[in-house]
């Protein structure tokens, strides 16, 4: 058989008017494979752009690329002329873009009669427009960011809703003024709220407060503060990151010199590891699917016993006939992907909206129970699928190219894998057993 003569055969046996089982089951796996890779599609998407998001939420608002640590005060953090002085001299280290100064310490904040624990960032006045990353990712949900005075404070949404305050009410912030005998003696200050922001991801939202830099040298502690100069590179994720670190290094053996990453690794590995868990148990389902394939071709193969004879008896050859038959299970996957890949990048790009409807109709259904059942509105709590507090409030969605491609090739090759055996079975039908029995 000619390499035309097994795509004919295939495809007569695709598209033949001829009633057939096996066809009808070999369609029902192509539907199978397409249907599981909606799920595994967008779950690489929603993964990638979640770990995405939070990734760039981490390096852009807190870390930035490097961090160089002071603790406690020495020649280069005694004042903020100081400090300015350091910092310039680290912005013109080679592969330095930008810097950021800070001190920073954790307080108790006050307000309203409530409390709560804040990390305190001294940051400069014009942080919030020099800074590109504070500029796109903080949203501002009342007030402004401008920090106008030392009295002045820009404090996250999450903070804000705890102590219940507002644009232009007062925070009080206690830290420790110094240690005399043992006795820790409180040192407390009143700011007004200039603004309050919003990073979209709630875990930083209930950390943060900033003030004005020079305030933070006046108030907080100088042997309980970090005084950090914050690094931005050209690229975050550029090999030559790991270069500028040891030059900031060598340039000043005194301070402690971290990139993202490694002030991140636990939470990066976990980020990681979890994908990779979703992506193996999509696959698993796939797999699943693909194993249709061999199932229906079997089937197939049993019906056309008497053709496969008659082509052998004719000059058909085993490989030509098997080849067919691979042809058809390659169909399956290919269908499949045109099914799944679509839909799949589809649902991922209204990921958002899906997610929204959902709880909108679970929390409807619900709340129909409630009344059915009497029960008192006052104790049901809304029903979350995505909880804000572990997760962004809106996901960003990533199209990871190099994966889709693998996700592509992976199911064509588990498609072609299940049709093998069926395939050489085809090829090893003996005409003249079968012929007899007709």
């Amino acid at each position: 058989m000619t390499l035309r003569s097994s795509f004919l055969y295939a495809f007569r046996l695709l598209f033949a008017s001829r009633h057939s089982n096996g066809r009808k089951s070999l369609l029902g796996a192509m539907l199978c494979i397409g249907i599981s890779l909606i799920p595994l599609i967008a779950v690489l998407c929603v993964s990638d752009g979640m770990i995405s998001g939070i990734t760039g939420r981490i390096i852009g608002l807190s870390t930035q690329d490097i961090s160089v640590f002071h603790s406690g005060t020495n020649e280069f953090t005694s004042d903020l002329g100081a400090l300015k002085k350091y910092s310039s001299e680290i912005k013109n280290i080679e592969g330095v873009k930008q810097v950021f100064m800070e001190v920073n310490n954790t307080v108790l904040v006050s307000a309203n009669n409530y409390r709560k624990g804040a990390t305190i960032r001294a940051v400069e006045q014009d942080v919030f427009e020099r800074n590109q990353s504070f500029n796109n990712l903080f949203s501002v949900i009342e007030g402004s960011v401008g920090l106008k005075n030392e009295r002045s404070a820009v404090i996250c949404q999450k903070i804000a809703q705890d102590l219940n305050v507002h644009a232009g009410d007062r925070i009080t912030l206690i830290t420790a003024n110094k240690i005399r005998r043992n006795v820790i003696l409180p040192k407390t200050a009143v700011f007004t709220v200039e603004g309050i922001v919003s990073c979209g991801y709630q875990e930083l939202d209930a950390l943060w407060i900033f003030i004005p830099l020079s305030s933070g040298f006046s108030f907080l502690p100088d042997l309980s503060s970090d005084y950090i100069v914050k690094v931005q590179t050209e690229n975050s994720f550029s090999a030559d990151l790991i270069k500028t670190k040891h030059l900031i290094a060598d340039y000043d053996c005194s301070a402690d010199v971290y990139t993202w990453n490694e002030l991140n690794k636990s939470q990066f590995e976990n980020f990681s590891s979890t994908r990779i868990l979703l992506m193996l148990i999509m696959l698993l389902i796939v797999l699943v699917a693909s194993i249709n394939i061999s199932s229906a071709l079997i089937m197939i193969v049993l019906e056309r016993r008497k053709e496969i004879a008659i082509l052998k008896s004719i000059g058909g050859n085993a490989k030509g006939i098997s080849f067919s038959f691979l042809i058809m299970g390659c169909f399956a996957g290919m269908g499949g992907l045109i099914i799944g890949l679509p839909i799949g990048l589809l649902s991922s790009a209204h990921i958002n909206k899906i997610i929204s409807a959902s709880e909108s109709a679970i929390n409807f259904c619900t709340k129909i129970v409630y009344l059915l059942e009497k029960k008192d509105f006052s104790s049901y709590n809304s029903v979350h699928l995505l909880d804000p507090a572990y997760y962004l409030q809106n996901i960003p969605i990533s199209m990871p190219v190099k994966e889709l491609l693998i996700i592509v090739a992976g199911t064509v090759f588990l498609s072609l894998a299940a049709s093998v055996l069926p395939s050489l079975k085809a090829g090893k039908e003996k005409p003249l057993d079968t012929l007899r029995k007709i």
